[in-house]
């Protein structure tokens, strides 16, 4: 039972949303295949469609004007149609009544049939006859106008008992009656009186070769013959002329069409393009402004608007280059201040320092205020010799002057040289320097002297910060970049402050006065070696909790770093611990789950962080380092996701 719910368990935890489709999920590779095949064809033009506006304008009035004009074509096709077929159905009811007078008047005028067959004349066989010559002569005046169909009383219909009058179908021009004159006509006719019309299809018999059928408006009427029997009299109007016409208005109106749509999509073509060139124009020139082209200006022609956008475009730019050289000026005055300032102090510096040393020297000779007042004076030139050095190479990264001798280094001897400096410092506040991860070699084309340095610095502020903790400085190296990383169990690190930590003389308490500590330059200088060699220097922090600075080297120079092979956030950070205890509680709820609470979700909620703990978020590399933070499965425990630095930046 217990190795069942095991696997339950495992199996309801492989279907958690995160890890639907990551490797190894059935489908996975398939479905992720069929989205990049469909993507990659369209990519091209999805790209071109985003970034060239007057392809959208024209594509937008191509639209918009092959819309308008099929609208109007079906409008002038439906009023052409109906107007053409009222004038035909007016003048083919007009014709057809004129045929039905004149045959029912032929059928009531008097008999005159005279001589010696008139008495073995039959009636069946006159009334043939006469529907015969009545076809033909009705047919006659038509003159291929129309068609004349005869046809007997319930022809198509069951024939009523006793019904006399014409049998069979009678029919000019070969056409086919029966096929041609629809059965709902005929039904219409047989069972009531009046004139009846519809549109069908004049259908040929054999005997006019294969001539296609065609559209017909058919007029129908219940008549009587010579002796008074009922038949049906049929005119059919061939449509072939209207439709012809229909055809011509419909060619006439595609080609005006296609033609007003391509006119109209070359205007708009040529109208966007006189708008869109000169904003083409700007951007381009803008982007050569911001490479730092500032002499870049647009050409400006005309009154109009365009011209006056260039102009004030062009004011802008020179505006612009006027306060950014103005800017680069004073920048220049003030390195140059600094720098002279520096180099101008060294030398009083020197003698102060020497007479100082001498009074240093012979202070056991003195009461102990001046003792005292000679050691003072000895550490404060101390500290005023270092911040001249870190001016100078302040100065020094200000003015690009800053260069990099790299060669191929072990990260553990540098590491080594680091902690075997800071070890009496250690010592004096009871804080264990441990080194993790230095069982390999960590080889990385560097600067030695600037990797020493930031590495220094970092060891230095954790000790003095650490409040008597231990203080742990981790290596690794994976892919192309190597890292290390410097974790205190101090005061930690309060939001916001993982980013203002590497700002020249910033302090996280404004209102102490700097009076112990470094010079406030160190994290500054630290974070200039750093982008020398094309690294990221980080910090992350909690208060209360600690705080970590991590070093990322590329392996080799001048290759691009895609991530540090050391999470920024520790291992046990407040907000990971939290997350391994629920990862855990979540596990032990899975295997004390019964195997019959099925209705249930075996995955627990998640505990949310206490308000206290700091929440994960990304890392974010420091401006100007081209960093990207390449993110981490959710399984693994350690997150790449934010930002630490030690809390007291006084000595940093």
């Amino acid at each position: 039972m217990q190795s069942g719910k095991g696997r339950g368990g495992s199996r309801w935890r492989s279907l958690r949303p995160g890890r639907l489709l990551q490797e190894g999920a059935p489908g996975a590779s398939v479905l992720r295949l069929c989205v990049r095949l469909v993507r990659r064809p369209l990519l091209p033009a999805v790209r071109l469609w985003r970034r060239n506006i007057q392809l959208r304008v024209v594509a937008a009035t191509l639209l918009m004007s092959l819309a308008v004009v099929l609208a109007l074509g079906f409008v002038v096709i439906a009023q052409v149609s109906k107007g053409l077929l009222d004038a035909k159905e007016e003048a083919a009811q007009s014709q057809a009544a004129g045929g039905f007078a004149v045959a029912q008047e032929k059928a009531n005028a008097p008999a005159t049939v005279d001589g010696p067959d008139a008495a073995d004349n039959k009636v069946g066989l006159d009334a043939s006859t006469w529907m015969n010559s009545l076809v033909k002569q009705l047919a006659s005046g038509g003159q291929t106008a129309f068609e004349v169909v005869a046809l007997g009383a319930g022809t198509g219909e069951q024939v009523l008992p006793g019904t006399q009058g014409v049998k069979g179908a009678r029919a000019s021009g070969n056409v086919d009656p029966t096929a041609s004159v629809p059965v709902a006509l005929r039904r219409a006719v047989n069972h009531s009186a009046g004139t009846f019309k519809t549109f069908s299809e004049i259908r040929y018999t054999a005997g006019a070769g294969e001539k296609a059928p065609e559209p017909a408006l058919v007029v129908g009427k219940r008549l009587t013959d010579i002796n008074g029997d009922p038949y049906d009299l049929y005119y059919l109007f061939p449509l072939t002329q209207e439709e012809e016409s229909l055809n011509l208005v419909k060619s006439t109106i595609a080609t005006a069409g296609l033609f007003v749509v391509v006119l109209l999509s070359a205007i708009a073509w040529l109208v966007v393009r006189q708008i869109v060139t000169p904003v083409r124009m700007a951007a381009g020139i803008a982007e050569r402004l911001s490479a730092g082209r500032l002499q870049e200006r647009m050409k400006v022609t005309g009154e109009d608007d365009i011209a006056r956008l260039g102009e004030a475009f062009n004011k802008m730019a020179q505006n612009l280059q006027n306060k950014i050289q103005q800017l680069e000026d004073l920048s220049r005055m003030q390195r140059r201040f600094v720098s002279d300032v520096s180099h101008e102090l060294r030398t009083p510096l020197t003698t102060v320092r020497m007479a100082a040393d001498v009074i240093h020297d012979a202070r056991v000779d003195f009461d102990p205020i001046t003792a005292r007042s000679a050691e003072l004076l000895a550490g404060q030139l101390d500290r005023f010799e270092s911040l001249l050095a870190d001016l100078l190479e302040i100065s020094r990264f200000d003015a690009g002057a800053a260069a990099l001798e790299a060669e191929p280094i072990d990260l553990r001897d540098v590491v080594r040289r680091v902690i075997d400096g800071a070890e009496p410092l250690a010592e004096h506040k009871g804080t264990r320097i441990r080194v993790l991860g230095d069982t390999q070699p960590v080889i990385a084309e560097a600067d030695a002297r600037r990797v020493e340095r930031v590495l220094r610095n970092l060891v230095v502020n954790a000790v003095e910060h650490g409040e008597g903790r231990d203080v742990v400085v981790r290596l690794a190296s994976a892919g192309g970049a190597v890292a290390v990383a410097v974790r205190d169990y101090g005061v930690g690190l309060k939001p916001g402050e993982a980013t203002r930590v590497f700002n020249r003389f910033w302090r996280a308490d404004p209102a102490r006065a700097r009076t112990t500590g470094g010079t406030g330059l160190g994290l500054s200088i630290a974070v200039e070696d750093a982008r020398l060699h094309g690294g990221w220097l980080q910090a992350w922090g909690e208060p209360g909790g600690g705080s970590q600075f991590r070093l990322t080297l590329p392996r080799t120079a001048d290759e691009p770093l895609r991530g540090s092979p050391i999470p920024l956030e520790p291992e046990d950070s407040r907000a990971n611990r939290a997350r391994a205890a629920a990862d855990a509680a979540g596990a032990a709820a899975d295997r004390q789950q019964p195997a019959d609470a099925g209705d249930r979700s075996p995955i627990p909620p998640r505990p949310p962080v206490a308000s206290g703990q700091s929440v994960p978020a990304d890392p974010t590399a420091l401006p100007g380092s081209g960093a990207r933070v390449v993110a981490r499965p959710a399984e693994q425990a350690p997150q790449e996701d934010r930002t630490d630095a030690d809390a007291d930046a006084d000595g940093r």
